[in-house]
């Protein structure tokens, strides 16, 4: 029957890591405990008078054209936030859904859709009964202890701590702690003092994508930055910019004298599956993971890890998996249902 099959014209799974937005927080370290000294970060503005500092082309390297160059300020309007200058630590809130039905689509349609959809189930449910949720929870539960999704506010801070709690009935059932600089960002190791702490983690992940249990998950970051320092929620996208518009927009959940700094949930999301270790290294060197995606797309480098030359992208693996009944390696095979997981549109429009 497999050699029959063809993938779905339409082909849709949702995302089982659900994050909400992350919200900024300002207070002392000290006050860890006291959740009602703690002040939501606000945006605001700033205009800035900066100079040429670019790269020129060679025909404006006339000393005389820079100096006119130089004349003319370079203004600028950005948004920024930080901490008010008596407070010390940045606290970042989010929850995080986990939910089961790995590999069921939420959308398959298409000549021979059926027949499709069970295959595709029948595949990973054999990937489940031979090895589970484990090895990918554990990753998950990896990146909630290191406090990657902290982004750019980990980088400096003198101490970092990540609560993750277990939510029943709106209240924590179970509360886990952990010192995030003391856990690798490039080898999603764990210590030895947060081992059992982190199994505890990963087997409650494991248990929810397995669709065993409901799991709800409160994490709260507390990042000793320094008094006044700066802070660094999502930047905005902006496509349709006006003359006179701001170079740099932050993100902010809610209106007014309501609005909190943020992180979008997209980014937060980016973070707890950054856990591909499996993708081709041709340098040799240890690159450390990147972000579950179908190309092993890092934007930041303008690389794509997993080409479909090289038989290593999503598309080609799932397709030699259902379709051919050839079943990748054991590191290609949990980065397949790390991609189902992270959800998204996948069919073939040829078919």
């Amino acid at each position: 029957m497999s050699k029959e099959l063809e993938t779905a014209s339409v082909l849709a799974f949702e995302r089982k890591l659900d994050p909400s937005d992350a919200l900024f927080f300002s207070g002392n370290w000290d006050a860890r405990d006291k959740p009602i000294v703690w002040q939501p970060v606000k945006i605001r503005e700033k205009s800035v008078r900066g100079t040429i500092s670019n790269r020129l082309k060679t025909k404006d390297q006339d000393p005389a054209k820079l100096d006119a160059a130089i004349e003319n300020p370079n203004l600028q309007r950005v948004d920024v936030a930080a901490l008010s200058p008596d407070t010390d630590t940045l606290k970042v809130q989010f929850t995080l859904r986990v939910l089961g039905g790995v590999g069921e689509p939420s959308a398959c349609g298409g000549k021979g859709a059926s027949d499709y959809r069970r295959k595709l189930v029948a595949t990973v449910a054999g990937y489940v009964q031979q090895h589970g949720f484990g090895e990918l929870a554990r990753r998950y539960a990896a990146n909630l202890a290191n406090g990657r999704f902290l982004w750019r506010n980990r980088i400096g801070a003198e101490q970092v701590e990540v609560r993750v709690e277990h939510l029943k009935d709106g209240k924590p059932a179970t509360q886990w702690t952990f010192q995030a600089l003391g856990h690798s960002l490039r080898e999603l190791s764990t210590p030895a003092s947060a081992a059992s702490d982190l199994a505890a983690l990963a087997a409650l992940i494991e248990s929810g994508l397995a669709g065993a249990s409901h799991v709800l998950l409160r994490i709260t970051a507390f990042a000793r930055i320094g008094a006044g320092q700066e802070v660094f929620p999502s930047q905005e996208l902006i496509l349709d910019r006006g003359r006179g518009n701001k170079s740099k927009t932050l993100y902010a959940v809610g209106e007014g004298d309501n609005a909190v700094a943020a992180i979008h949930s997209q980014k937060i999301g980016n973070a707890l599956r950054t856990i591909d270790t499996w993708y081709p290294n041709e340098s040799g060197e240890p690159l450390g993971p990147i972000a579950v995606e179908p190309y092993g797309s890092v934007t930041t480098q303008s690389k794509a890890y997993r080409q479909p030359k090289a038989k290593a992208d999503f598309y080609t693996l799932l397709d030699s998996w259902v379709l051919k009944d050839k079943q990748p390696d054991e590191g290609d095979q949990h980065f397949v249902i790390a991609t189902l997981i992270r959800g998204g549109v996948f069919g073939d429009a040829n078919n």
